[in-house]
C-alpha cells in the first residue's frame, strides 16, 4: 500500500528537522574544538579557513598521508573529518540557512 503524499511530506519535514539538529550538534562540537585550539583568536578570512578545514578533512579521509604522529585507518577519524567539513560549511552559511 502506498503512502499518501501528505504523510511523505510529514516524514520529510521530520527528517529535515533531525538533520538540522544533527548538523547543529556537529558544528557546536567542531566549534568547541576550534576554540580550544585557539582559532577564535586568529583573524582569518572565512574562505581561507574553509579551505584549511577541507584540507584537514581530506587528510583524515586518507587523501593525503598523515604527518607526524597521526593514526591512520580508524573509523573515528573519517567521521570527525566529515563533521569538520560540515561544520565549516555550516559556519559559512549560518546567516542564510533555511
Amino acid at each position: 500500500m502506498k503512502k499518501p503524499a501528505s504523510k511523505i511530506r510529514d516524514e520529510i519535514a521530520k527528517l529535515q528537522e533531525q538533520l538540522k539538529a544533527a548538523e547543529t550538534r556537529e558544528a557546536e562540537r567542531i566549534g568547541r574544538i576550534a576554540l580550544k585550539a585557539g582559532l577564535g583568536e586568529i583573524e582569518v578570512d572565512e574562505a581561507e579557513l574553509q579551505a584549511a578545514f577541507e584540507s584537514l578533512a581530506k587528510r583524515f579521509r586518507g587523501g593525503q598521508g598523515l604527518t607526524a604522529g597521526g593514526k591512520k585507518g580508524n573509523g573515528e577519524a573519517s567521521a570527525g573529518a566529515s563533521t569538520a567539513a560540515l561544520a565549516s560549511g555550516a559556519a559559512q552559511g549560518s546567516s542564510g540557512e533555511a
